[in-house]
C-alpha cells in the first residue's frame, strides 16, 4: 500500500498528446482497474483516436524514471462547452500525485483559454478524487443505457483567475 501513497520521486513531464499516443491512451482507458466488473461495459469498445486527440486539448503525463517515456496518465479538455472529458492515471502509479498534477495543468490550460468553470461527469469510483482536488458536486448525470447503465456524480471546477 505504501507505493500507492508515495509521491512521484522522479520528474514527470506533461506534454501535448500527439496522434501516435492514441493506442497507448486507448489501452490506458480500457485497462483501468476502475472499470472492472460491472463497469467494464463503459470502456469495452472505447477508443481514443488520433482524431479525438486533434480535436481536443489532450495532454499526457510521461515518466522520466523507471517509466521513462511511458504514458502514466492523461486528460482531455473540451473547450465548448467547457468540460474535463477524460482523466486517467495508470493503475500502478495511482496515489503518487500524477492525477493531482494533471488537474493542476488542466486548470492552467482552462484559465489560459478564458474558462472560469468547467464540468466533469465523474466515474463513481473517482468521486472522492474529484472532491480532494477541489471540484464541487453540482448534481447527477442520469444513466444512459446501454453504454452507461448507472447514474454518475457531476462536478464543476471553478477556475480562479490566477
Amino acid at each position: 500500500m505504501g507505493s500507492r501513497t508515495s509521491p512521484v520521486s522522479r520528474p514527470v513531464t506533461i506534454r501535448r498528446a500527439v496522434a501516435r499516443d492514441a493506442k497507448r491512451l486507448t489501452r490506458l482507458v480500457r485497462g483501468s482497474g476502475a472499470y472492472e466488473g460491472k463497469y467494464a461495459s463503459a470502456v469495452a469498445g472505447y477508443r481514443v483516436g488520433p482524431d479525438y486527440i486533434e480535436a481536443h486539448r489532450t495532454f499526457v503525463a510521461v515518466g522520466a524514471d523507471e517509466h521513462a517515456g511511458r504514458v502514466l496518465g492523461f486528460y482531455s479538455l473540451v473547450l465548448a462547452p467547457p468540460e474535463l472529458d477524460l482523466l486517467f492515471v495508470a493503475d500502478e502509479v495511482q496515489g503518487r500525485g500524477i492525477g493531482r498534477m494533471l488537474v493542476a495543468h488542466m486548470q492552467s490550460e482552462a484559465r489560459a483559454a478564458g474558462i472560469d468553470r468547467l464540468k466533469v461527469v465523474s466515474h463513481l469510483p473517482a468521486e472522492d478524487f474529484y472532491h480532494r482536488v477541489g471540484a464541487v458536486r453540482t448534481g447527477t448525470a442520469l444513466a444512459n443505457p446501454p453504454a452507461v447503465p448507472w447514474d454518475r456524480p457531476e462536478f464543476e471546477f471553478r477556475i480562479s483567475s490566477g
